[in-house]
């Protein structure tokens, strides 16, 4: 039987829940993204130093670029900019305004002066963001993501490698007063990183590592658990 309804009263309507602005932008500058096709891609001029593996991902149903040790690559197309890290660092930019995002993966602080290789990250830094700037990202809007620095053998503690890259990057993006807004460093664990250089968006997969006696009971099994994704400073583990 129907409730009756006092006189002059309304039925109680349902909300439906709304998308943010912020969302709603996010959404439409993926939409709008140069796509272009892997031919494409894997037929631009590549630069010393500039990633150029490419593949179709089938997980995210994106095509795909693999930033090896000592690479960076830059973009603002909507593709899927892919590493995996140990004790080595992978700074993750992006600018809001302009939709440009790149990523690096270097392996220590600093060479030998003089030393311009993306294996250092003195020189992997300078190099993700003046080619960022080339394609119109600004120092001021830039936002970070930083992953890796893992200790991930047991028995090289004694260099700190993954400690020393995490104190550098942190230390560097401080002077160059780009603030870190999301970050998945240190511990134990090698790690894969996906970026999404359009949206800003960042995902990081702990994988096995070499001792796992020293993971804590709590920490066991699966590691794949997915956490609430949205743009911007949100990183999901997937």
């Amino acid at each position: 039987m129907a409730t009756s309804l006092p006189p002059g009263a309304l039925p109680e309507r349902r909300r439906v829940p709304r998308i943010t602005t912020r969302e709603a932008d996010v959404v439409a500058a993926a939409a709008a993204a140069p796509t272009l096709s892997l031919e494409q891609i894997k037929a631009q001029p590549r630069k010393p130093g500039e990633a150029a593996f490419f593949f179709f991902d089938h997980q995210f149903q994106y095509n795909a670029v693999k930033v090896l040790p000592g690479e960076y690559f830059v973009a603002r197309e909507r593709l899927a900019i892919m590493t995996v890290l140990g004790s080595c660092i992978a700074a993750c930019l992006w600018d809001s305004r302009m939709r440009v995002g790149g990523m690096n993966h270097f392996m220590l602080p600093e060479g030998d002066a003089g030393d311009s290789s993306g294996r250092y990250g003195s020189y992997a830094m300078e190099l993700l963001i003046n080619e960022m700037m080339k394609l119109g990202a600004r120092r001021e809007t830039l936002q970070a993501k930083i992953f890796g620095g893992g200790q991930v053998m047991a028995n090289f503690t004694a260099l700190n490698v993954g400690e020393r890259n995490a104190r550098f990057v942190r230390d560097y993006l401080a002077t160059e007063r780009i603030p870190v807004v999301s970050e998945d460093v240190l511990d134990i664990y090698p790690r894969k990183v996906v970026f999404f250089p359009v949206t800003g968006k960042a995902m990081v997969k702990r994988l096995a590592h070499a001792h796992p006696e020293a993971m804590a009971p709590e920490t066991r099994g699966n590691a794949a658990t997915v956490v609430r994704a949205t743009s911007g400073g949100s990183v999901d583990l997937f």
